[in-house]
């Protein structure tokens, strides 16, 4: 839950969305759609995904580019029986969650990536969906709605949107606003604007105000709340940005 804390200035109180570990994912329930950051390792919100095990939501429809790999990461939560749907650009770094898939106990729908990232840009923009002639000469046509329009055939891709999204973000300031670190800005500043609520975990927060407004990646506006990092797990495979 938001907060909003006195200024000791005398000015506008300053808004505070940082959360405790035990309150972060108190509102994801059982059938939600969830979208997972991360490009890979970087932006994917290691210790979220760790917390949402032990929290025990089910039958999970899940967004993610990739499945990490076996015993780590989203292949907890697969490995775990808590996901029943699957949708990702590539899985092929996670023989677990390709042998779940072909064992039918895992549905899984993937994209090109350019492809799910724009689903997941249209579903953060409001709109229903887009067309695209990707993929109109192969067998995906056979599963897409195709139409025609100007005398050329284009497949309808329907935007995506989740009730949850978990990132993971280098630094951010008590109001959410949102610096990323390299390759995670590939998905999460996308998924953020695509979800019903926003939870980020950061490896430092910093007051409102100090970040410089030309270096942040995400607006305030989208993130609901902010789980402080007091470590990173060796899942992280890379010192705190903050400290390089």
């Amino acid at each position: 839950m938001t907060t909003v804390a006195a200024n000791s200035s005398g000015g506008q109180p300053m808004i505070d969305k940082t959360i405790a570990a035990k309150d972060a994912l108190s509102q994801v329930h059982d059938g939600q759609t969830l979208m997972v950051g991360g490009f890979g390792a970087p932006g994917t919100p290691f210790t979220l995904i760790d917390l949402l095990v032990k929290q025990g939501a089910k039958r999970l429809t899940l967004i993610k580019n990739d499945a990490n790999e076996p015993g780590m990461g989203v292949s907890r939560l697969l490995e775990a029986g808590q996901v029943q749907t699957l949708i990702a650009s590539h899985i092929g770094m996670n023989p677990t969650a390709v042998a779940m898939m072909n064992r039918r106990e895992l549905d899984v729908l993937l994209y090109p990536q350019g492809i799910l990232a724009e689903k997941i840009r249209a579903g953060g923009a409001g709109l229903l969906g887009f067309l695209t002639d990707i993929g109109v000469d192969t067998i995906l046509r056979d599963s897409r709605e195709v139409l025609h329009l100007d005398g050329r055939e284009a497949i309808l891709e329907r935007a995506l949107r989740a009730d949850v999204t978990l990132i993971h973000a280098a630094i951010a300031d008590r109001a959410g606003n949102l610096i990323f670190a390299k390759s995670a800005r590939n998905f999460c500043p996308l998924m953020a604007t695509a979800a019903s609520r926003v939870i980020v975990e950061a490896e430092k927060v910093v007051a409102t105000g100090t970040l410089d407004p030309d270096r942040i990646h995400l607006p305030g506006a989208f993130v609901d709340a902010i789980l402080v990092l007091d470590e990173l797990t060796p899942d992280y495979g890379i010192l705190p940005q903050h400290a390089l």
